[in-house]
This record gives structure tokens, sequence and C-alpha cells, in this order.
């Protein structure tokens, strides 16, 4: 008799790689789940990852007070030599916790590896929340706080529903959303897109993954305002829809100005979520 393995069940060992070193992994509850041991070796070399791991849970438990048994379980995995046995596996967000107590310069590649690898979408499940996660991943990979990427992500879904108004009222060109999406701006923080992204010294860069949390603010309250003032004039193609575009702009513009003018400060910031070594690459070249 047949059995046939339902949604989130376990569904095999399969392999990912890291720099030519293979991490076993397996899809449980509808994400991956990898090998403990297998990121260890990964990140220490050592020759017998098994006692690091060992090791390194009696000392966690010792200086820090945290068990980092928790955070795994036992999963079958396959073997070299072809069979399945219980291995300590944990999850993204759960390896992100084990790797902190692990002293690597792979460390921070290694997270960035993992946020890209570790929420991929597989095929065989259609799961909407996996692709959120990914993406809090990445950030997350990235170092930006939890608190902003709580306003990216949320800045995201602002931004889909507006996309989704425009779409219906038979706005089709891409050209078309970035000249919207720039008339919002410049109504917004009194600058155009371009100008932000130079005040903060991007280029290719996303400007939004650069904001500030005010910036972030004030870009959703524009875009909501949008989507709400689109649907009150029931604007119909790219003109009507510019016109809305800017009305919304300006609601964020004016709340903007308001608190500029309450608290003496700017909104408009040239901090940017650069890394420290892409910023010294800059101020070297700007030097030449």
């Amino acid at each position: 008799m047949k059995t046939s393995k339902k949604r989130g069940d376990n569904m095999g060992t399969h392999l990912a790689v890291f720099k030519g070193r293979k991490i076993r992994r397996i899809l449980h509850g509808n994400e991956w789940w990898f090998s403990v041991v297998d990121v260890v070796a990964v990140l220490t070399d050592s020759s017998n990852p098994r006692d690091y791991w060992y090791k390194m849970k009696i000392r966690v438990k010792t200086e820090e007070g945290a068990e980092l048994s928790t955070f795994c379980r036992q999963l079958k995995l396959e073997s070299p030599d072809g069979k399945n046995y219980e291995t300590d596996c944990a999850n993204t967000e759960s390896i992100f916790r084990i790797i902190q107590s692990i002293p690597s310069t792979k460390a921070e590649p290694f997270k960035r590896w993992l946020a890209k690898v570790g929420y991929e979408r597989v095929q065989e499940i259609e799961d909407p929340e996996l692709a959120t996660k990914r993406t809090k991943a990445l950030y997350k990979a990235k170092g930006y706080s939890d608190d902003w990427i709580e306003k990216r992500m949320r800045g995201i879904a602002i931004r889909e529903e507006l996309t989704d108004e425009w779409k219906k009222r038979n706005v089709k060109e891409k050209r078309e959303y970035e000249i919207l999406t720039a008339e919002i701006a410049k109504a917004a923080f009194g600058i155009t897109p371009n100008k932000h992204k130079k005040l903060k010294g991007l280029k290719r860069e996303n400007l939004r993954d650069h904001m500030n949390d005010l910036e972030l603010i004030f870009s959703m309250l524009g875009e909501a305002a949008t989507t709400e003032i689109t649907r009150v004039d029931d604007a119909k193609g790219f003109h009507e829809s510019k016109h809305s575009a800017r009305k919304g702009g300006e609601v964020a513009g004016k709340a903007r100005e308001d608190l500029e003018r309450k608290t003496g400060r700017r909104v408009v910031s040239h901090e940017n979520y650069l890394t420290e070594p892409e910023r010294l690459k800059r101020l070297e070249r700007k030097k030449r």
C-alpha cells in the first residue's frame, strides 16, 4: 500500500551548498531545517564538528545560561552511509541564534547565504508567508533592526495595495508607475526620488532600503493616502491617477512640514544603510 506525505511533512534530505561545502537540510512544517553539525563544520573547519557542537552547547549553557538544544529538533537526515539518522536540525531563525555563539570570519557571509536559501520558495508548497519570511530574513542578515524591518514590511504591503489599485484603473506601463511614485515622493518629501538618492550617496541601491524610520513612515502615509484618494476620486487611467497621486503625496508633505516646524529638524536625511566596507570604498573613490 502506497503512502503519501502530507503537506508540511518531511520530504527527504536535500543539499544546499555554501562556498563548496554541503549542508544537509530537510523540509519540515513548510520550512527548511538545516543540520546543525553541518553548519558548525562549515563555520569552524573543525575536524570533529559533532564534538565541537557538543562542547559548544555546554559552554553556552555555562556562560549564558541558554540551552541551544531548545532551538533544535531531531529530524532524520541521510548520512554518508546512505542511512537516515536522527540529527540536530534548526530552522533559519534558530540557526541565526546558534551561529551568534560561533566565532568565525564566515559568520556574516553565511548569514546572507542562509537568508537566501533558508526561505527559498519550494514549488511543491504554495505558502505566501514564506516570501515574507524570506524578505525579513534578508533584511535581518544585512543588519537591519527588527523595528525597521517591521516598518519596511508594512510599507511593502501598502505599496502593493496601491499598485493593485492602479492596475484596476488601467495604469499599465512600468514608466507610468515610476512617474506616479515620483509624484507622491516629490509632494511628500519636497524633492524627487533621484535627488533623495543623491543626498544619501546612493546609485543603484533601492532608496527605501536606505530610509530611516521617519522617511519610511511618511512614504507609507503618502501611498496609503493616495490609495484612498484614488478610490474617492474614482481616478481612471494614468493622467487622473497622477492627479490623485499628487494629492496623496501632499497629505504626507503637510504632515512632514508640520513635524519639521515643531522639531526644527528635517525629515529627509543623508543617512543610509550601506555596509561599512562599501562606505570606505566610496570615500576612497571620492578622494581620488
